[in-house]
């Protein structure tokens, strides 16, 4: 039998995303992205930031993407805790 390892916080954080999309999308699409932050970078992108629970949730994500017909210019995560640039995928 494996041993028992009690939950830490670090495994009760899902990690943050960052969605970078082709266009612009304004902050009232929030909920409809579950609650990610949109905002407009420099070049007229949009960024979707914040937590995404599993790999489940991440494409349902993308999938709203996609059906919105926008390209997907890039995914990026940060683990919790990690205080430096989220790592791409």
């Amino acid at each position: 039998m494996p041993p028992h390892h009690p939950p830490s916080e670090d495994h009760d954080e899902s990690p943050i995303y960052e969605i970078r999309i082709a266009g612009q999308l304004d902050e009232r699409w929030s909920d409809w992205f579950g609650g990610l932050t949109l905002t407009l970078d420099e070049h007229g992108d949009t960024l979707l930031t914040g937590p995404i629970a599993d790999q489940a949730a991440l494409h349902g994500v993308l999938r709203k993407v996609r059906d919105l017909g926008m390209s997907l210019l890039s995914v990026r995560v940060q683990e919790p805790g990690q205080e430096n640039t989220p790592k791409a995928l």
